[in-house]
């Protein structure tokens, strides 16, 4: 900065050629000279000044209009973003609601089937034991008949003379032979 003053200030010393002259010093100046200078940098700065302001104010509203131009795309992308998470929200409530329903038709159809199983094996156990008390009582009736024919043949050998003896054993043998076309 010295060495700015410095050189106006050497200017300030160069002869003038007369009573006419340029006055260089700019402490020296009087308020006549500094309202030109203050003039001319007034008519030509104006019109920078206005370059610079009218560029700017371009570039600020530029940007506003960027800025609202991106803040409606940020809108109406939020607005998409929540038409997507409520569909998201209605399928995933019917998945849960047809989950559920799943869940619950699966447990009836288990429920339905394990019922009819021991149901089954209910009745396999009846019959099973329907089976096993016929063939006990036919096992039964087998030996007490066996036991019975036994005594009456042994009170028959004892009592019954062979003449006798033969007639009633062709007797039984005749109504074994009719019992046996009964039974077949």
């Amino acid at each position: 900065m010295k060495n700015l003053t410095d050189s106006f200030v050497y200017l300030g010393h160069w002869p003038s050629a007369g009573s006419f002259g340029f006055n260089t010093d700019i402490l020296a100046t009087n308020p006549i000279n500094l309202s030109v200078v203050f003039g001319v940098l007034i008519f030509f700065g104006k019109g920078v000044l206005n370059d610079l302001l009218d560029n700017r104010k371009q570039r600020i509203l530029n940007t506003i209009r960027n800025s609202e131009e991106l803040r409606e795309g940020a809108i109406q992308q939020l607005e998409n973003a929540r038409v997507r998470l409520r569909k998201v929200e209605t399928e995933a409530d019917q998945f849960r609601v047809n989950g559920y329903s799943e869940i619950e038709r699966e447990k009836l159809n288990l429920i339905n089937s394990t019922y009819r199983t021991l149901k089954q094996l209910e009745n396999y156990k009846n019959e099973t034991i329907l089976f096993e008390q016929q063939r006990t009582i036919n096992q039964v009736r087998e030996r007490v008949f066996q036991q019975a024919l036994q005594g009456a043949i042994g009170t028959l050998n004892s009592c019954l003379s062979n003449e006798l003896h033969l007639r009633t054993i062709n007797a039984n043998i005749g109504m074994f032979g009719t019992m046996k076309e009964i039974t077949d």
